[in-house]
């Protein structure tokens, strides 16, 4: 099933309620994972790197690479992703229809619902519902209105599950961002969940249809394990140089 995640600008406003405290996952930290012998740590912080040395000499590995920040980049996003008295990242608001959507100009699983994470005074994260066979039955009336009208859309996130690779809903998800006609980044999750001949496989054919069947989509999709952090520091400090939350000293290899 297809999941759509979007990142918005959000100006201050009052917070409502904080986000319950979970357990800290042990590689939740920058530095810690940086700590790692240096195969494991390029392999959490850039889990490309695990599928480069599969990759044919004669393919061009820099569609792949495109935003590659440095590390004391990652640190700098990572203290956004940190709650504190001063930076909260709160639970906001939930919504089942367009006309039940904050003014928020104003100060994976399977969701049924928009839901709103603001993170500080940055952005605020929506995460909404999957297309496909468990999708809400107003899925349509619910999520391509609010594609279509949000003024402060920064960008759409859209899931694809690395074990499966592109299922024929994930390619109506597309063509409905294709459609209309904003920017959005494609996520491989569960990249743990299979080996790496299959998940390269699934990697390179999405990598070929956001070349050949899309204008929109940024062109590095961006492989994530969320049980084993591979690859969420890397997101994360896109989704703030995207935001333009921090300033970052480099964002490609050198």
């Amino acid at each position: 099933m297809f999941t759509l995640r979007l990142c918005l600008r959000l100006q201050s406003g009052p917070q409502v309620c904080s986000v319950s405290q979970q357990r800290t996952h042990k590689l939740a930290s920058v530095q810690t994972a940086a700590k790692l012998p240096t195969k494991k740590a390029r392999s959490v912080l850039y889990p490309f790197t695990d599928l480069e040395a599969y990759l044919d000499r004669s393919v061009d590995r820099t569609q792949f690479q495109l935003f590659h920040p440095s590390v004391e980049d990652m640190i700098k996003a990572e203290k956004l992703f940190v709650s504190s008295p001063s930076h909260k990242i709160d639970y906001f608001t939930s919504a089942e229809r367009m006309d039940h959507v904050p003014a928020l100009q104003q100060p994976e699983g399977h969701t049924k619902k928009m839901n709103f994470f603001r993170v500080g005074r940055a952005f605020t994260v929506v995460d909404m519902p999957g297309y496909g066979h468990r999708a809400p039955k107003d899925f349509v009336d619910m999520v391509e209105p609010y594609l279509y009208t949000r003024r402060k859309l920064v960008r759409t996130f859209l899931l694809v599950d690395g074990s499966v690779g592109l299922q024929k809903a994930d390619l109506i998800a597309l063509e409905m961002c294709e459609e209309i006609r904003r920017p959005y980044v494609m996520v491989v999750t569960k990249i743990d969940k299979c080996g790496r001949g299959t998940l390269l496989t699934n990697f390179l054919n999405l990598q070929d249809v956001v070349k050949t069947h899309t204008t929109c989509c940024f062109p590095q999709p961006f492989l994530v394990s969320s049980l084993q952090y591979l690859g969420i520091y890397l997101l994360r400090c896109f989704i703030t140089h995207l935001t333009g939350s921090i300033r970052l000293s480099n964002t490609s290899e050198s």
